[in-house]
């Protein structure tokens, strides 16, 4: 009877849980692409260090190019890790 109430018990909370969200901003870098529509889907891409880079890659997409509103440059991570 214990042994079926534990397995009860994971089973709920097995249930319950839900699948971990990947962060949509790369703070390592300031500019992002954001790419829309229904045949392409929906993605942020932020791997760009510049808007020229990201137009040239937005070029011929449905894609907006938009500054990384968490970018952090290396000194400011750098700072934030020593305090």
């Amino acid at each position: 009877m214990k042994l079926l109430g534990a397995l009860l018990l994971a089973l709920s909370v097995l249930w319950m849980t839900r699948p971990a969200s990947a962060q949509t901003y790369d703070p390592r870098y300031p500019v992002c692409m954001h790419v829309y529509g229904v045949l392409i889907g929906e993605r942020m891409d932020c791997v760009f260090t510049s808007l020229d880079q990201c137009q040239v890659g937005a070029n011929g997409l449905p894609a907006t190019c938009l500054v990384n509103p968490y970018y952090a440059p290396r000194s400011a991570r750098r700072y934030r890790l020593e305090r």
